[in-house]
């Protein structure tokens, strides 16, 4: 079965992969990702190259990392259905509301795969605004970019969690857990380098975060 979700799957979820901002040296850093990842060495792979903006990096990475979240749940979405998750939970002791901020302001329950489509949706939009995500060479980042990028960064961990708490057997059965290991080992070390997500919102996983950070 195809690691990347085509054919029968539900591609209203599955999005088209975004590019990495094409102004600014957004192609380049994605060069620099794609030639250290090909090397193995995920915790080298991470680090913000010398000389380069972290907002640059950060930028970068935010749509490479919606990219691996978006073809992992992909594969699921057959799987992951209003029937099968009526919440999105990472167990039995989480379960996580949806809120925007914007059009849905008081946090509301929605199945977990309602949640995702709403979560990428949001992810996007972010994306795709230039004064957010600048697109021109030289373009200012706003001042609260940082903050954008925790709230994207926290909101795709809930994605893998509910993945492994729910999904991981059919993950196994498609034989795609190397694969899921590697994105989230590769996730967890570049959200804890720039310290993007608090240690309490990876609570549903932090046995596997500990792991991976060897702490």
């Amino acid at each position: 079965m195809s690691l990347f979700g085509l054919g029968s799957r539900n591609q209203k979820t599955f999005r088209p992969k975004k590019s990495a901002p094409s102004g600014s040296k957004g192609a380049q850093l994605q060069k620099h990702i794609d030639a250290t990842l090909g090397s193995g060495n995920l915790r080298e792979a991470v680090r913000l190259p010398p000389g380069e903006d972290i907002n640059e990096w950060l930028a970068v990475n935010a749509v490479d990392f919606f990219n691996q979240v978006n073809i992992l749940y992909g594969t699921l979405t057959e799987f992951c259905t209003p029937s099968n998750c009526p919440k999105m939970t990472a167990g039995q002791k989480y379960e996580y509301l949806w809120a925007d901020g914007v059009t849905v302001k008081k946090p509301i329950e929605v199945s977990a795969p309602k949640y995702v489509e709403y979560l990428m949706d949001w992810i996007e939009v972010q994306l795709d605004d230039e004064s957010i995500f600048p697109q021109r060479l030289g373009a200012p980042f706003p001042p609260n970019f940082p903050d954008v990028v925790k709230t994207i960064f926290k909101r795709l961990f809930r994605v893998y969690a509910h993945i492994y708490h729910s999904h991981f057997q059919k993950i196994v059965s498609l034989k795609e857990e190397a694969h899921l290991n590697t994105c989230f080992k590769h996730f967890v070390l570049f959200t804890w380098e720039f310290r993007l997500i608090d240690k309490g919102e990876l609570a549903p996983l932090y046995e596997l975060v500990e792991s991976i950070l060897q702490l």
